[in-house]
């Protein structure tokens, strides 16, 4: 019980009588604890009065009233320092004192939800916010792009892909090996005949254009795919090994897509022979060094695996340096854009994801008929992740290509920004059909129960 000076004996009668539970809570997660708050000088409670109203003697002219707690030895605490500040003569600081831990407890959650929040969609936010630095102060990005730390990034981030490149997992998807098949030639082969069609829109900077068309070209992500595919319970195994094998014949591939589909077109000379060697110094000796790295030492590949995340931030935060660095270079250029005309090019972005999409999905429906309900692609973890893996494009792969054209095919900011937004805008369209996906799949194990 403790003792309250008459001018706040209603409106603190009422507060500690609602939320004296939540007290004992509040002050267990406090960050100060309670030993901190019982360092101050105390009176010993009155112990074995029974929890009713009982008038004290007035203090220095003040009538006192007493307010009962339940039971909880932190909350006595907590007790002990309002009478300890009460009787010091503070007025006010024992309502002030009591709404401090309360105000306390909400920063602490409210840090707490947004550090989840950064963390779970750290890669949008770093990539915008390059983007945005680029912009707004581009000297920092032309310094860094004059001393190569594109080429430098850009090797760290597939020396990270390969330390954590898991092979027992690209093993287990031999018995769905059509379907494997499939998603390979899908992405290698089949979509990138869609920069055709994308060619033939007219925008101006066209470079908005040629950078998604490049986009098409492009294997697929290197880690949402899969997370995604995880996610909605399908195939994983199945979704790694199409992202290994996809990335690695793309750094062949790709620049014979580009030489044949886009030279051409804009009468630009291509080094493909150049190019590939550059790709393969730059993602292919990189991505089998980390992967020799943690066959070798398996304390380093324990110590990737427990930090997975780490590793994965660090990835994000390389991988945003390069936009960062393309947009400074051709800052002065994108201030000169319309942005409706950069709206259109977003908009060309999620139109092509879902043509993507949409293609897939009639080409899985096409073959679950042709080999049955119960061959590799009309299972239903198999054409989950054959449809969201197949259906995505790697941002780096394009990256890595831009800074390896020199500009024969325009301004290198020009070309990566749209595909900095279609990268983006295809994560978000994938979740919302993955959260499709988990509401249906709720919904039928319900009717399944009842």
């Amino acid at each position: 019980m403790i003792c309250l000076q008459m001018s706040h004996v209603s409106s603190y009668n009422i507060a500690v009588g609602l939320c004296s539970p939540l007290l004992c809570s509040a002050l267990s997660d406090s960050p100060m604890g309670v030993g901190a708050v019982t360092t101050l000088h105390s009176r010993p409670l009155f112990a074995g009065v029974s929890p009713r109203r009982i008038p004290f003697p007035p203090t220095n002219g003040a009538f006192h009233f007493p307010l009962s707690f339940p039971s909880c030895p932190k909350l006595r605490s907590f007790s002990r320092t309002i009478r300890a500040v009460e009787s010091s003569g503070q007025g006010n600081s024992d309502g002030s004192n009591h709404g401090k831990i309360f105000n306390s407890v909400n920063t602490l959650s409210l840090t707490k939800a947004l550090s989840n929040f950064v963390v779970s969609n750290f890669l949008p936010i770093a990539l915008i916010s390059g983007v945005a630095l680029g912009i707004t102060n581009p000297t920092l990005g032309c310094i860094a792009h004059r001393y190569s730390l594109s080429t430098i990034s850009t090797f760290g981030i597939f020396i990270i892909t390969g330390l954590k490149l898991q092979g027992g997992e690209i093993g287990a998807v031999a018995e769905a090996w059509p379907a494997l098949v499939f998603g390979l030639v899908s992405i290698l082969l089949l979509s990138p005949f869609f920069s055709k069609i994308i060619l033939q829109i007219q925008l101006a900077p066209q470079e908005f254009v040629t950078g998604l068309a490049i986009f098409s070209c492009m294997p697929t992500t290197l880690s949402s795919g899969v997370a995604l595919t995880q996610l909605v319970c399908g195939n994983a195994a199945l979704a790694l090994a199409m992202t290994v094998m996809s990335n690695l014949l793309g750094i062949l591939i790709v620049p014979f897509w580009i030489s044949r589909f886009l030279a051409n077109d804009f009468g630009a000379s291509i080094p493909t022979e150049k190019l590939l060697w550059s790709l393969i110094f730059t993602l292919l000796v990189p991505l089998v060094l980390g992967k020799v790295l943690r066959s070798c030492f398996q304390g380093l590949a324990t110590y990737v695996d427990q930090n997975r995340r780490i590793f994965s931030i660090a990835s994000t935060i390389l991988l945003s340096l390069t936009p960062w660095m393309q947009v400074s270079k051709s800052g002065a250029l994108l201030l000169m854009v319309n942005p409706v005309v950069f709206l259109e090019a977003i908009g060309m972005g999620i139109l092509g994801h879902i043509i993507l999409l949409g293609f897939n999905a009639i080409a899985l429906q096409s073959l679950s008929a042709i080999f049955g309900r119960e061959s590799v692609f009309g299972k239903k973890e198999n054409a989950r992740a054959l449809l969201v893996v197949s259906s995505q494009k790697a941002l780096l792969i394009v990256v890595a290509v831009v800074e390896q054209l020199g500009g024969a095919l325009g301004e290198s900011g020009l070309l990566v920004l749209p595909c900095v937004a279609a990268h983006i805008n295809q994560i978000i369209i994938d979740s919302f059909l993955v959260n499709f996906w988990l509401q249906k799949d709720r919904s039928s194990s319900k009717i399944r129960k009842s």
